[in-house]
């Protein structure tokens, strides 16, 4: 079955092959069921996973053969995540690496980069986040502070990031900083590619309401940037960052749209008596309906990445639209199960569900670019209404008064 066409299509004797390959690699290698108690180092885990994935052939499906990927197209992308879907696959602490960083790499760097920095990243073997927030610059990526100076050999880079997912277990990161105060504030960034172990990078956890730290805030101190890892051209860091933030959108719509929400709320109907109650019927429908939808955006906009088509706004409604699955969702959960939703023992596989919804939904509106924004991205590309008054886009950087500059 092609599903984004709607046509039914038999799979080639390539394909086919292919289904068998994944399938039985899968049967032997990936895990039947999510530990309750978790991986004593979830993070040795997915390595391991990854580079068994990686030489098995497996990994980078749709990247550059000389660049440790596969070279092979999206039918073979899809029949991959058609097997994988009954499996728990530890693999989520890649998403920056190959939603975000390596395609930014592929597009804006050097060859020199793409080839040291590529298999690796695909391998599992060096992990990936990126930095572009800043604590005094809020949705206003734009009005970024840290500053990149210019040495003999390089750059120095002085400031600091919040809200980076997974910096205290990267190895690398994309990083912008503001290298020409003296240009309008879109038009004097630069990105680099950063050691996480360099010197002078001091990484501080953040502790999130659900208990975990997944997030942290990220200091530089003298940071020596060498001249080789400069992505893009100098003061042109703005046009990488937009490479980076689509893509963003784009992994964080495709990966809600693999998910399938609506199995839980179909037991809980059964368990508490609830099937002909027609407003929670309705309600799941709802989540049934956004769900596909989300999933088809999905495959829309991989296919238009592969194909090397931008996928403009699509991946901004993509984006909205998991934040409000993940709302919804959160919502129902707790209507269903009342005080249990939001209180559980240690013991049982899923006790703590409803809780941990409750508490991670509100970070889907803001990760990826808060809904508000993805509403104005939508307004003004989608339907045509006037963009918001910017009056400081074309002043020169340190006459604006941002954040801590005065």
């Amino acid at each position: 079955m092609d599903e984004q066409h709607g046509t039914t299509r038999e799979e080639s004797g390539d394909e086919a092959a292919f289904r068998d390959r994944v399938r039985d690699w899968l049967r032997d290698n990936a895990p039947r069921a999510r530990d309750p108690e978790g991986p004593a180092d979830p993070v040795a885990e997915a390595k391991d996973f990854q580079a068994r994935l990686f030489d098995a052939g497996l990994a980078g499906l749709t990247w550059p053969r000389e660049y440790g990927g596969q070279g092979l197209d999206n039918r073979y992308r899809r029949i991959f995540e058609e097997e994988a879907a009954a499996y728990p696959l530890p693999t989520s602490i890649f998403l920056i690496g190959f939603g975000m960083c390596g395609p930014t790499i592929l597009e804006h760097g050097t060859e020199e980069q793409k080839k040291r920095y590529l298999p690796p990243m695909l391998r599992g073997d060096e992990l990936w986040c990126q930095m572009f927030s800043e604590p005094g610059a809020g949705s206003d990526v734009a009005g970024l502070q840290s500053r990149a100076v210019a040495i003999d050999d390089g750059w120095l880079l002085n400031g600091q990031k919040v809200w980076t997912s997974g910096a205290h277990y990267c190895d690398f990161g994309l990083v912008i900083a503001r290298t020409d105060p003296d240009k309008p504030k879109h038009r004097g960034i630069t990105m680099f590619i950063i050691d996480m172990h360099a010197d002078g990078v001091v990484i501080r956890p953040l502790r999130q309401i659900t208990g975990e730290a997944n997030f942290n805030e990220v200091f530089f101190e003298d940071v020596h940037l060498p001249a080789d890892d400069l992505v893009g051209a100098v003061d042109d860091g703005w046009r990488a960052s937009i490479t980076t933030l689509m893509n963003e959108r784009v992994s964080i719509g495709s990966a809600g749209g693999d998910r399938d929400p609506i199995e839980p709320f179909v037991a809980a109907v059964h368990d508490l008596g609830l099937t002909d109650d027609g407003a929670t019927r309705e309600r799941i429908a709802e989540l049934y309906v956004r769900q596909r939808v989300l999933r088809y955006l999905g495959m829309r906009l991989k296919e238009s990445l592969r194909a090397g088509v931008s996928p403009g706004p699509l991946g901004s409604v993509a984006k909205l639209q998991g934040s409000t699955i993940s709302q919804l969702s959160s919502a129902l959960g707790v209507d269903l199960h009342g005080l249990d939703a939001v209180s559980w023992s240690a013991q049982g596989d899923d006790e703590d569900r409803w809780a941990q919804a409750v508490l991670s939904s509100p970070g889907s509106v803001i990760a990826g670019g808060t809904s508000d924004i993805m509403r104005n991205i939508i307004g003004e590309r989608v339907l045509g209404l006037p963009k918001e008054p910017q009056v400081d886009r074309d002043v020169p950087f340190r006459e604006i008064t941002v954040g801590t500059q005065r």
